[in-house]
């Protein structure tokens, strides 16, 4: 694949995803439909792509991203529920899609059915999250499914590591690959807070936002390549490097923050947008070599795509319940939640860009030389299963949030937490400022000012509290006036630009100041 190919897939990907979301529709959908459709298109070129490129490339800025965005403390909280889910669900999965793969295609080996196991066995929860956010499930719901899918991605793709192994020629057992398993995870969780634990210091000796961004770019590369080299699993350490750097991000330049998470979530939608382009062109050609029995492998595949929902949900009801059954003191602790919750998290098993790009990655031959035995018939069943569970339970899944009523009753709890918050931050702040206040009647109007401004933001977080039912407050006015204002101030110095009256830097330098302060509005 050429660089033009790349640029054209790249620019058709980002354009397909843009009318889905103009259009409210689901993008991983509308790009694989699309990809698919174009792969018949005369003229389109062959999209075949080095497997090793996606687990480099596309993967691990994807789990770095993610871990970035995830509260260490939430899933610290609730990672008994989280790791029932993300490891002991993915074993699980892994184990029985294996198997009855094994016992459904012909002649695919053992191991290359654990193969397509581990493919499919990551929900991700992208899509879950952002119905549920949108519908207000409760946070509880919310942080183990972002916690299982941060977490499940990795347990997945290292199964998946020694799944390939094995088929590959390795040279161990299945047995072995389960200590190979146990090392691997444990070698990339050291080898992730090793390279958290080193960024972070660099970090904070830079003293620059532009320079700590760049670094923070080139952690989930440099984390990925190092733990693979070392034998250990990169995608546990890009979670934990990820995950660490995330909690202490606080701590970073202020302008690296900004720039991160606008860089982040840009290069999130072109990524995905990217491997679901990029599976639905090439499917036709996976189709293809398929050379008989297409027709009985899509419903071996329907019955795969029934046997992964199913083994979710018969897997979730015990693990919510069981473990407080048996623990009086957990029992205690965390009574039982209504059974509506677990349903909801039974019924958020999409698969999403993970599967498909741990699909399109597997290697071509084997150590051998022979072609890897199942290849084209895992990457079109991974494909059906992946779209099923998006087109039966993504499509559903607002419904069933509304036929069982499963909402947070966050919202107050916030704003009250906040307003607090923000009270007490602002009678340190004043406090600082009479500390600070010398009397100096050069510095009277600013000291004045600044009073202003820390009583306005701690009557802010009160006013959210009481104000009307369309969220209008003192505060909302304020913002909708100053922002009328930011515009006739933005067309004054664009006006002084374009007649020459101020240079393009000094331009650029107010239109920085005055886009921190719009942002600023949006925030408070």
């Amino acid at each position: 694949m050429d660089g033009m190919a790349v640029i054209g897939l790249l620019v058709g990907a980002f354009a397909v995803t843009a009318v889905a979301r103009r259009i409210n529709v689901s993008a991983p959908l509308l790009l694989v439909v699309v990809g698919l459709a174009a792969s018949y298109v005369p003229g389109i070129p062959d999209y075949a792509i080095d497997p090793d490129l996606i687990l480099l490339l596309v993967l691990p800025p994807l789990l770095y991203s993610a871990a970035l965005d995830s509260s260490y403390l939430r899933i610290r909280e609730n990672l008994r529920a989280i790791g029932l889910l993300a490891v002991g669900l993915v074993l699980v999965t892994t184990a029985v899609v294996g198997l009855a793969a094994w016992w459904l295609v012909p002649g695919l080996p053992l191991t290359s059915a654990l193969v397509l196991g581990a493919v499919v066995a990551p929900p991700d929860a992208v899509a879950a999250t952002a119905v549920g956010r949108r519908l207000g499930l409760p946070r509880r719901v919310m942080t183990i499914l972002g916690g299982e899918s941060l977490v499940n991605d990795a347990t997945a793709l290292t199964a998946y590591k020694v799944a390939v192994a094995l088929v590959v020629g390795a040279g161990y057992s299945i047995l072995e690959g389960i200590g190979v398993f146990v090392l691997a995870a444990g070698g990339g969780v050291l080898i992730g807070w090793a390279l958290g634990w080193v960024v972070h210091r660099v970090r904070l000796a830079l003293h620059d936002g532009v320079l700590e961004s760049a670094l923070g770019l080139l952690v989930p590369f440099i984390g990925y390549w190092v733990a693979e080299e070392a034998g250990a699993s990169g995608v546990l350490a890009v979670v934990m490097a990820g995950l660490y750097l995330g909690h202490r991000g606080h701590q970073a330049d202020p302008t690296a923050r900004l720039q991160d998470e606008a860089v982040w979530r840009a290069a999130d939608t072109l990524l995905e947008s990217f491997v679901f382009a990029l599976i639905g062109l090439q499917l036709r050609e996976v189709t293809a070599a398929i050379e008989t029995g297409l027709g009985r492998l899509t419903l071996i595949g329907l019955v795969l795509l029934l046997v992964t929902m199913v083994v979710r949900i018969v897997w979730v009801f015990p693990a919510t319940y069981l473990p407080r059954w048996l623990l009086p003191g957990l029992r205690a602790r965390e009574p039982s939640p209504p059974w509506q919750r677990p349903a909801v998290i039974a019924w958020a098993g999409m698969r999403g860009v993970v599967s498909l790009a741990a699909a399109a990655a597997i290697p071509l031959t084997t150590d051998a030389g022979a072609p890897f035995p199942g290849r084209d018939e895992i990457i079109y069943l991974a494909f059906l299963i992946t779209v099923g569970t998006l087109l039966v339970q993504g499509l559903t899944l607002p419904a069933v949030i509304r036929r069982l009523s499963v909402r947070g009753r966050e919202d107050y709890t916030d704003a009250l937490a906040e307003a607090q918050a923000q009270n007490d931050a602002a009678r340190a702040a004043a406090a600082r400022l009479d500390e600070l206040d010398d009397g100096d009647p050069l510095a009277e109007r600013a000291v004045a000012k600044l009073r202003q401004s820390i009583e306005a933001r701690s009557n802010a977080a009160w006013e959210r509290l009481g104000g009307s039912d369309d969220g209008t407050t003192p505060s909302a006015v304020y913002r909708r006036l100053r922002r009328e204002l930011l515009l006739a101030e933005r067309e004054v110095f664009l006006r002084y630009r374009d007649a020459r009256r101020i240079d393009d830097e000094v331009f650029r330098r107010i239109q920085r100041e005055l886009d921190l302060e719009e942002v600023m509005l949006e925030r408070e």
